[in-house]
């Protein structure tokens, strides 16, 4: 980590790789009080913690409006915790770092808080703010929120491997959340959670590996940056017609160049998700949305031929 940069080592080093450089300047280590307000009126807040052998896992909190509050600039208070069979729930203990993503798309707007739990109860988390920044409205597609439904969450089905109805909703996605961690220790590291959009079919599924592209963003790498020195990850799926979330865990390699970047229109680069274990939740989520209006960019973009997913999207 540079002196006054925000960056830690593994983000520079997939800067240079990629031949960028970013200062950073909207990165903060507080929250604007415009971010501040954004987070108090989602219905949902997409989350990255570490589980007990430090493997991240990606899930998402939801609640009222307003579930989600900020009493000073570098504070954020949860009113939801996750269900107890998802397993990110004991990965919310006090210390422990996590990673936040605020996303509205009604608007496509799109906050980040990264930081560190710091209190843990039966109603919920708080959160003590390190870095705050927001993304551009690439690749997030808008999508209107429709009464939430009536089921209830069904027990959390872990999966060896991606069955037939994991693999048809990663074949009909067109969001995807990516939750990864700096290596241990590492000065201004911690845990992310971001957002990776394109039409259904932009997930290559070859049996238990998803291929993701990498489109161009912000220069900031923070989720490359991190997979750069530490493999290990987590993918967070949502069907926002039902509310079932697909919880993902595996090994990422990253393809930074080659023809196998020809294969889908826009890829900067590629990276490449092992599978090691899964877990489905039926209705875990009571939100329930429209189809998506596309972003321009994302309609820029392509998908692949050959594979599971350009069957289904076909």
């Amino acid at each position: 980590m540079l002196p006054d940069s925000p960056f830690h080592a593994g983000e520079l080093a997939a800067q240079a790789r990629a031949g960028v450089a970013a200062r950073g300047a909207g990165i903060r280590s507080f929250m604007p009080d415009q971010h501040r307000i954004f987070f108090g009126q989602l219905p949902w807040l997409f989350a990255g913690v570490l589980d007990q052998s430090g493997w991240p896992l990606a899930t998402a909190l939801s609640g009222p409006i307003g579930f989600a509050a900020s009493p000073d600039p570098t504070s954020l208070a949860i009113a939801a915790l996750p269900q107890s069979d998802d397993p990110a729930f004991d990965a919310i203990r006090p210390g422990s770092a996590i990673g936040l993503l605020g996303l509205e798309f009604e608007t496509r707007r799109r906050n980040r808080a990264n930081g560190q739990i710091e209190t843990v109860d039966d109603k919920g988390v708080t959160v003590s703010v390190a870095q705050s920044f927001g993304n551009c409205a690439k690749y997030i597609q808008a999508r209107t929120r429709l009464p939430d439904g009536g089921e209830q969450p069904q027990a959390v089905q872990t999966l060896a491997r991606l069955d037939g109805a994991a693999q048809a909703l990663i074949a009909a996605s067109d969001t995807l959340f990516i939750a990864s961690a700096a290596v241990a220790g590492t000065p201004g590291g911690g845990v992310d959670v971001s957002h990776r959009g394109g039409r259904p079919g932009f997930i290559r599924i070859d049996g238990d590996t998803l291929t993701v592209p990498d489109f161009i963003g912000n220069n900031y790498f923070n989720t490359l940056g991190n997979l750069l020195e530490e493999h290990r990850a987590a993918i967070l799926l949502v069907d926002f017609e039902t509310g079932t979330m697909l919880q993902l865990q595996g090994l990422v390699e990253i393809i930074w160049d080659g023809p196998e970047l020809a294969g889908l229109e826009g890829s900067q680069r590629l990276w490449r998700f092992h599978v090691t274990r899964g877990w489905r939740s039926s209705h875990a989520l009571p939100l329930r949305w429209t189809a998506p209006d596309y972003a321009p960019t994302t309609l820029q973009t392509g998908i692949w031929t050959g594979s599971r997913a350009s069957v289904a999207a076909a």
